[in-house]
């Protein structure tokens, strides 16, 4: 059994739904990249369009690394990440892993 100590890691990839904007996806990256420093025990984030040619649809993406899992459980209830989510979810069809490294 892997600790409870050990960091955890975020991975998520969208497609975004018709009729998204340019300007909507350039809000999604800066706000996804501005949790960092915001919310404690996020210790990296990078996020950006995908450049796989095996995307599979998935056109944008980002990986953000946690101190540990309950940096991460606290991230998922913070005020800013829930206040992203607001208006990013009626935008996107995500996939998301989160891992434990």
């Amino acid at each position: 059994m892997e600790s409870e100590s050990a960091r955890v890691f975020n991975v998520f990839a969208f497609q975004w739904k018709q009729g998204t904007s340019e300007a909507q996806k350039e809000r999604a990256k800066k706000e996804v990249a501005a949790c960092q420093g915001l919310i404690p025990g996020l210790l990296q984030t990078h996020v950006g369009p995908n450049i796989s040619p095996r995307g599979k649809g998935y056109t944008f993406g980002g990986i953000m690394q946690f101190k540990d899992k309950a940096s991460f459980d606290a991230y998922v209830h913070h005020p800013a990440h829930q206040a992203l989510l607001a208006w990013l979810i009626p935008l996107i069809d995500a996939i998301e892993l989160d891992l434990r490294a």
